[in-house]
């Protein structure tokens, strides 16, 4: 099925899909608008010792405790320091049958954009840095290639991973 076969979560009736664009090791990612909450400069971070490295944090948000996620470290890229650009962008996604309110790390957030329908393209299977299942799809904008993550996979990868370690 072709991804424009498929209704994304984000995509509005002519099919652009609606997203807020991050930047991330010089790279253009973005994520379905629908799950974006809210976006936050730099706040204290309360870091759990033993924790898995990619979420290794966690975060208050008006009075929540909030997971701290960087995606950097998932996507096997280098950790660097955080700058006057650092941005948390607060996410709601479906994590086991449950809304689960996650920060993520960015270096820098853009905007909030459509992906007009006809540029909207599906991942390659070769080719990619990043893991296949991770990647929703590939925007075009001009020059740019928007890669458009599917957030909760990338979330779900790393409880499959802990029920793993649970049951060895």
């Amino acid at each position: 099925m072709s991804v424009q076969d498929r209704k994304l979560a984000g995509q509005t009736d002519s099919g652009a899909l609606e997203v807020l664009t991050l930047g991330l090791d010089g790279h253009i990612f973005a994520l379905e608008a629908a799950h974006v909450r809210e976006i936050l400069d730099l706040v204290p971070v309360t870091e759990v010792p033993t924790a898995n490295p990619f979420v290794a944090g966690l975060i208050n948000v008006r009075g929540k405790v909030v997971p701290l996620a960087d995606l950097r470290t998932k996507f096997g890229m280098e950790r660097r320091p955080t700058t006057i650009d650092t941005r948390i962008i607060v996410i709601e996604i479906p994590l086991d049958g449950d809304q689960t309110t996650i920060g993520l790390l960015a270096d820098k957030v853009y905007e909030v954009t459509e992906i007009k329908a006809a540029a909207i393209e599906e991942t390659p299977r070769i080719g990619m840095t990043w893991r296949q299942e991770f990647i929703r799809c590939i925007g075009k904008r001009g020059d740019d290639f928007i890669v458009v993550l599917d957030i909760a996979t990338v979330f779900s990868s790393v409880l499959r991973h802990k029920s793993e370690e649970r049951a060895a």
